[in-house]
């Protein structure tokens, strides 16, 4: 049986937990930061996790994560 392939653009964007959770950046950070306050932008710099209906999904793309 062959090697199930790794989805490489999802390879690039997760990291998997110790504890077994999937680790993901936030959306809305990497430009036009100016017109956002100071707030918001602290906020997407903390640590963002899948929600559990998204994990079964992401889990089958990244089968040796």
């Amino acid at each position: 049986m062959p090697k199930i392939k790794t989805n490489r653009a999802a390879a690039k964007r997760f990291r998997k937990t110790a504890s077994g959770k999937i680790k993901c950046g936030h959306a809305f950070k990497s430009h036009i930061l100016t017109k956002k306050s100071t707030k918001q932008k602290r906020g997407l710099r903390a640590p963002n996790h899948l929600k559990a209906c998204d994990t079964p999904g992401v889990a089958r793309m990244l089968p040796y994560l």
